[in-house]
C-alpha cells in the first residue's frame, strides 16, 4: 500500500510538473494567449453582472445566459474573429427575431389549428432554404455561422410563439442579450490590446520565408556534413529542418482563415494602406510550390544510395555558396515585408549568378561521374577475358573426371579475371551513388528558378500594398542585417507570432 501511495504521489508530480512546463511554455511562445485569456475571463465577469445586479436582473430576467453563451462563443482570439461572428451573430438574430414576430403576426388571427401548421409549415420551408443557402460558397465562407444563427433563433421563437402569449418581449430580450454580449466582445477585441488578423498573416508571410531559407541553408550543410546520411536519420516529426518548412506546407487554410478574418477588420493604421488579402494568398501559394522543392531537397538526405564523401566534396563549394545566396535572398524578402518596405531591386545578386554558373561548371567537369561511361578500351579488354571464362567453363566441365589436376589452372585463370570484372563493378557501382548528388544540384538550380516566381509576388505584394520605396541608403544597412542572420543561423522552429484559427 505504501509504495502504491510513493507511485501515485510520483505519478501526480510528473503529470503536474509537465502540465506547468506546457502552459509556460505556451504563454512564452506567444505572450498574446495569456492577454486574450486574461479579456475572455474579464468580458465573461461584466455579463454576470446582468444577474448579480438587481436592476439589470429585472430589466433583463432569465434571458441574461444568452449574454454568457454569446461572449463564449463569439470572443475569438483576433479581431477579424470576434467581428465576423459577432456581426454574424447580430445579423442572424435580428432577422430570425423579425421574420418570427411577422409570422406569429400574421397566424395569429387563423385559429389554433390552423397556426399549427402554419408554424409547422414556415419551420420546414425555412429550415430547408437556410440549410440549402449553406452549401453557396459565398455564403458559406462568409456567413455560415450567421445562418446557423439565424436557424436557431427562428426555431426557437416560432415554436415558442405557440405556447406564449407575449412573444415580441422574448424576442426582443433575447435580442438585447445577445447585443450586449457582443458588443462586449467587439469593444474587447478592437480596443483592449486588440489582435488583428490581418497584421498575423503579413508576419506569418514573413515567417514562411525565414523558415524556407533556414531550411535550404541545413539540407545543405547536412549534406556535405561528416555525419552520415542514409534511410532512418532524422525521419522523426521533430527534425528541425523539417519543422522550419512544414508551417509553409500546411499554411493553406491559415492564409485563407486569417484573409477572410482580416476582410472584417476596419483600418487601424494612420496611413489606411489598402490591405491586399488575395495578394498573401497568392504568395502562400507560390511558397507552397517552392516549399515542395525544399522537401525533394530534404529527401535526398534521407536516400538508401548516398555519394561518398569524397565525391561530395568535390561540389561542396558551390553548393554552399548557392545556398548562401539563395538563404540570403528568402531572408531579403522577408525583412521588406516585415518593414513594409519593397525590395531591393538587386536582390538576385551577381554573387548568386556566380554561384550558379560555378556549380555548372563543376558538374561539366565530371562527364564521367554522371554518364556513367565505360572507356572504349576496357569494353575491348573485357571481351577477351569473357570469351576466355566461357572457355574455362567448358574445359572444366569436359575434364570433370581429372579436376584435380587442373585444379591451380582453373583458379589462376579466374585471379586473373578478377581485377577487370572489379573495375566494372566499382564503374557501375559510382555511376548508381552520383545519381543523388546529381538530384541534389539539380534541385538547388530548381529552388534558383522557383526563387524568381517568389521575387516577383512579393513586389507584387509591396506595390498593391503601397510598401515604402527602396532607397539607396538602406541597401548596406540592409545587407548587413542579411548576412548577420545568416550567420547566425540554426535551424528552429517557426516564430510563434502567428496564429491558426
Amino acid at each position: 500500500m505504501e509504495a502504491w501511495k510513493k507511485r501515485a504521489h510520483l505519478y501526480i508530480k510528473r503529470f503536474l510538473g509537465s502540465l506547468c512546463q506546457e502552459i509556460w511554455k505556451a504563454g512564452r511562445d506567444d505572450p498574446r494567449k495569456a492577454i486574450h485569456s486574461i479579456k475572455v475571463g474579464l468580458s465573461l465577469t461584466l455579463v454576470s453582472l446582468l444577474y448579480l445586479l438587481e436592476p439589470l436582473f429585472k430589466g433583463v430576467g432569465g434571458n441574461a445566459v444568452w449574454a454568457v453563451m454569446t461572449v463564449v462563443v463569439v470572443l475569438e482570439f483576433t479581431a477579424g474573429a470576434t467581428l465576423c461572428k459577432g456581426l454574424n451573430r447580430g445579423l442572424g438574430t435580428l432577422l430570425a427575431g423579425s421574420l418570427a414576430f411577422l409570422f406569429q403576426f400574421i397566424a395569429r388571427e387563423s385559429g389554433k389549428v390552423l397556426y399549427a401548421i402554419f408554424i409547422g409549415a414556415s419551420v420546414f420551408f425555412i429550415g430547408a432554404i437556410s440549410t440549402y443557402l449553406r452549401f453557396i460558397p459565398n455564403v458559406k465562407k462568409n456567413y455560415d455561422y450567421g445562418v446557423v444563427i439565424f436557424l436557431l433563433t427562428f426555431n426557437l421563437i416560432t415554436i415558442s410563439s405557440y405556447r406564449v402569449e407575449n412573444v415580441l418581449k422574448m424576442a426582443s430580450e433575447r435580442l438585447y442579450t445577445m447585443a450586449i454580449g457582443c458588443g462586449i466582445c467587439i469593444l474587447m477585441s478592437l480596443f483592449i490590446f486588440p489582435i488583428w488578423s490581418g497584421q498575423d498573416l503579413h508576419n506569418f508571410s514573413a515567417s514562411k520565408l525565414e523558415g524556407l531559407a533556414k531550411s535550404i541553408q541545413a539540407c545543405v550543410d547536412e549534406y556535405f556534413s561528416d555525419r552520415e546520411q542514409g534511410v532512418g536519420k532524422n525521419e522523426s516529426m521533430e527534425d528541425p529542418i523539417y519543422e522550419n518548412y512544414k508551417a509553409v506546407l500546411d499554411s493553406k487554410s491559415i492564409d485563407e482563415t486569417l484573409a477572410l478574418h482580416a476582410s472584417w477588420e476596419p483600418r487601424h493604421t494612420w496611413h489606411c494602406n489598402p490591405f491586399p488579402l488575395q495578394q498573401y494568398v497568392k504568395l502562400g501559394a507560390v511558397l507552397r510550390h517552392f516549399g515542395y522543392t525544399v522537401v525533394a531537397l530534404h529527401g535526398c538526405l534521407q536516400t538508401e544510395i548516398q555519394t561518398p564523401k569524397s565525391v561530395r566534396l568535390l561540389f561542396k563549394d558551390p553548393c554552399s555558396r548557392l545556398a548562401t545566396e539563395v538563404s540570403k535572398a528568402l531572408l531579403e524578402l522577408a525583412n521588406s515585408i516585415r518593414n513594409h518596405r519593397q525590395c531591393s531591386p538587386e536582390i538576385l545578386s551577381d554573387h548568386l549568378h556566380q554561384a550558379l554558373q560555378d556549380l555548372d561548371t563543376a558538374l561539366k567537369s565530371q562527364p564521367r561521374l554522371f554518364l556513367g561511361s565505360i572507356p572504349a578500351n576496357m569494353m575491348a579488354a573485357t571481351k577477351p577475358e569473357k570469351h576466355n571464362l566461357s572457355s574455362v567453363k567448358t574445359e572444366a566441365s569436359a575434364l570433370m573426371s581429372g579436376w584435380r589436376s587442373n585444379r591451380v589452372s582453373i583458379e589462376a585463370e579466374r585471379r586473373s579475371l578478377r581485377p577487370t570484372l572489379s573495375k566494372m563493378a566499382i564503374t557501375s557501382l559510382e555511376f548508381s551513388e552520383a545519381l543523388p548528388l546529381a538530384a541534389f544540384a539539380s534541385l538547388l538550380v530548381e529552388v534558383v528558378a522557383k526563387l524568381d516566381l517568389v521575387i516577383i509576388e512579393v513586389e507584387e505584394l509591396g506595390r498593391v500594398a503601397c510598401f515604402k520605396e527602396f532607397e539607396v541608403g538602406d541597401d548596406h544597412h540592409e545587407m548587413v542585417n542579411v548576412v548577420q542572420d545568416t550567420s547566425k543561423m540554426h535551424i528552429s522552429g517557426l516564430p510563434s507570432n502567428y496564429t491558426a484559427e
